[in-house]
């Protein structure tokens, strides 16, 4: 195994766990966002308001996204299995 074969593997897995992770962290920054906006507006200073939100945005998303994001995952695991021969001499 080459030196580039293995940065080409690294780097396929880094730009997949963007893509899988993406819609979560994205759900997550704008609910962040408009929790923030709405304790600035009203002035409530409670630092602990904005985690309910944010979890419960997170589970919406794995519920809108989740079987996308498995499937996704199962066949990066299976074209990379299913190519190691090519990989190990």
């Amino acid at each position: 195994m080459t030196e580039g074969v293995v940065v080409a593997i690294g780097r396929e897995a880094l730009l997949l766990v963007l893509l899988v992770a993406g819609p979560v962290l994205g759900l997550g920054l704008v609910v962040g966002l408009a929790v923030s906006i709405f304790q600035a507006v009203t002035q409530i200073q409670e630092q602990t308001l904005i985690f309910v939100p944010k979890i419960a945005a997170a589970l919406v998303a794995i519920a809108i996204w989740g079987s996308w994001m498995l499937q996704t995952l199962i066949e990066y695991a299976e074209n990379l299995i299913g190519s190691m021969h090519l990989y190990v001499k």
